[in-house]
């Protein structure tokens, strides 16, 4: 992959706001660093979503990777298989990922979920997805879900119009 944007400084301000969010400044965020307001307003979201949701972590990690599996996001993957690990998803929850739907490691909360993600990458979620969603969660819960596919899906096309790579890669 050619490299199309170089890294810039991220300023202080930010930079000591990743850390206290317990992050670090990786490539995706060092590129997005050449226009600061967007990487702001990119963090204020990604970490909206990672720490005011009251949807159960896990369960958004779970989504997210199948964000990532479904767009073939090696960044996105590697970069939530951590995050993943370390909410609580179970080590057999990710290999049985690919075939979720038939899978008995998935709660068919987990099931709806994932429908409803995969739904969102598509591009289209029928009334029959979201009613099988909405079973399972509250209209806030539907809301954080929804807001979670679609900023996820929309990561690793960032990732690819911006080439960033894996870090040490």
């Amino acid at each position: 992959m050619t490299e199309r944007y170089t890294f810039a400084e991220i300023n202080e301000l930010t930079a000591d706001r990743i850390i206290e969010l317990g992050g670090k400044p990786i490539n995706l965020y060092r590129i997005l660093a050449n226009q600061p307001e967007m990487l702001d307003a990119w963090l204020e979201f990604a970490y909206s979503i990672r720490f005011l949701a009251k949807t159960a972590r896990p369960l958004r990690e779970l989504m997210i990777l199948r964000t990532a599996q479904l767009q073939n996001s090696a960044y996105e993957w590697y970069q939530h298989r951590k995050m993943a690990t370390a909410a609580g998803v179970d080590e057999h929850q990710v290999a049985e990922l690919p075939m979720w739907r038939s899978s008995n490691a998935f709660s068919a909360k987990e099931k709806a979920a994932l429908s409803l993600t995969e739904a969102i990458v598509q591009g289209q979620v029928s009334d029959d997805i979201h009613a099988e969603a909405a079973q399972h969660f509250t209209q806030a819960e539907m809301i954080e879900l929804v807001m979670t596919a679609s900023f996820y899906s929309m990561v690793p096309r960032v990732l690819s119009a911006l080439a960033v790579k894996i870090e040490g890669r």
